[in-house]
């Protein structure tokens, strides 16, 4: 992994994937990891994307191998100036952006804040902002406290995916989620479940994907459908039968879709 010390000081990890041929100049796409998850959860996707464009990866910060910020070095807002800061120390004046979960958040709100960098947006199972969902951020910070983040996630495994996945995944999964600092956890949460973004949603102008599950059991098909109501240019996917975890569940379907949407976006095929 590559490193990036960012204008607070902290300490970014990210990696590179590009398997384009040599001669070419591929675009960047970045993508960004839910909660509790890392860049290593988007390794099935790399195969599929990296062979037409430069993938970037970034543990956000607190996750990974990035550093933990303490509490003044942590905000939403910082969230959004890390992708841009990563972009610039890339020198890449605009990219390509596609998050899963609060990753997609984010991404949302680099493209609210920042319309001149981003040329494509996509979202995979987020609603705009956490504030109007069903989650109870209170519950789940009682449960890591009280069960660790082990146990909460074992005990939620039927929330994130369909019966019949494998159970080797599921332990990779949960193995990995366990990496993350708790108490960090317990402080990212309540600045993600403050989040709303809907009365902004129109300033969207990029081509944006939306891709969500229909089984989710922390945000009603209608509430990721405000998103479709609301952005202009928005290309909205339902996956049927599938719980939050889209993105881990069906990694090669995920990333197929992503890939035709962006060779449609794109000024090269």
């Amino acid at each position: 992994m590559q490193q990036l010390i960012t204008s607070d000081g902290i300490r970014l990890n990210y990696t590179i994937d590009d398997y384009t041929d040599p001669w070419q100049e591929p675009e960047t796409i970045i993508l960004l990891h839910a909660v509790l998850g890392s860049s290593r959860r988007f390794y099935k996707w790399i195969p599929t994307l990296s062979a037409k464009y430069r993938v970037i990866r970034l543990d956000m910060r607190g996750h990974g191998q990035s550093e933990v910020p303490d509490a003044d070095h942590f905000s939403f807002d910082r969230l959004i100036q890390d992708v841009i800061e990563l972009a610039d120390h890339l020198r890449c004046p605009n990219f390509h952006l596609a998050g899963s979960s609060a990753g997609a958040i984010i991404a949302m709100q680099v493209a609210l804040d920042h319309p001149d960098r981003v040329k494509t947006l996509a979202n995979f199972a987020a609603s705009p902002g956490l504030k109007e969902t069903n989650i109870n951020h209170h519950h789940w910070i009682d449960s890591v406290r009280s069960k660790g983040l082990r146990g909460f996630f074992e005990s939620t495994i039927k929330e994130r995916f369909p019966n019949g996945i494998d159970p080797r995944f599921v332990q990779w999964f949960v193995n990995e989620a366990v990496k993350t600092n708790e108490d960090f956890f317990c402080r990212f949460v309540p600045v993600m479940r403050a989040v709303d973004q809907t009365s902004r949603l129109h300033e969207i102008n990029m081509p944006m994907l939306v891709v969500v599950p229909d089984q989710d059991p922390h945000i009603d098909l209608q509430q990721y459908q405000v998103i479709k109501t609301h952005v202009p240019h928005c290309e909205f996917v339902i996956y049927h039968g599938y719980q939050h975890n889209i993105t881990d569940a069906v990694p090669l379907r995920c990333a197929g879709d992503l890939l035709n949407f962006l060779n449609h976006h794109t000024a090269y095929n």
